[in-house]
């Protein structure tokens, strides 16, 4: 009798990489997941850089180059990649080159996320505040306030 396979075995290693389960909880939109997937697909494991340009990542995700910028600048203001400036010397000079994409610790950007929460439940809640004491300076008074 014949082993039967149903899915060719792979190494592991090879041809995966880790994505987060964390990036679920962070409100984040299908764009800057796909961008994010990517940048991890890209980076070396021991320095956690890459350096793919915008129409790279575009031409993987199928997303404009403006497009990418936009989810980029999320997943920074998100706090879960650096991204900073290279430069390129060539025999002609020097010219801009790719950004440096660092992807930091998920546990910072869990951290961040909920920092940003408690802050927004604490502003909502200073504003139902001024709200009851606005309505109890009109039931007191008789009359409204603003």
């Amino acid at each position: 009798m014949r082993n039967f396979y149903r899915y060719p075995k792979r190494d592991v290693v090879k041809n995966y990489f880790p994505l987060p389960n964390e990036i679920f909880m962070l409100d984040l939109s299908a764009g800057e997941i796909a961008v994010y997937a990517y940048l991890l697909y890209r980076e070396d494991r021991k320095t956690f850089r890459c350096y793919p340009s915008y129409k790279t990542i575009g031409n993987a995700v199928g997303m404009s180059r403006n497009t990418v910028k936009k989810y980029v600048d999320g997943l920074i203001e998100k706090r879960l990649i650096e991204a900073e400036p290279t430069q390129v010397t060539t025999v002609h000079g020097r010219r801009n080159g790719n950004l440096c994409y660092t992807v930091r610790p998920i546990e910072e950007a869990v951290q961040a996320n909920y920092d940003r929460q408690m802050a927004q439940l604490e502003k909502e809640n200073r504003r139902q505040s001024a709200i009851r004491k606005l309505d109890e300076y009109d039931r007191k008074h008789g009359k409204k306030a603003v």
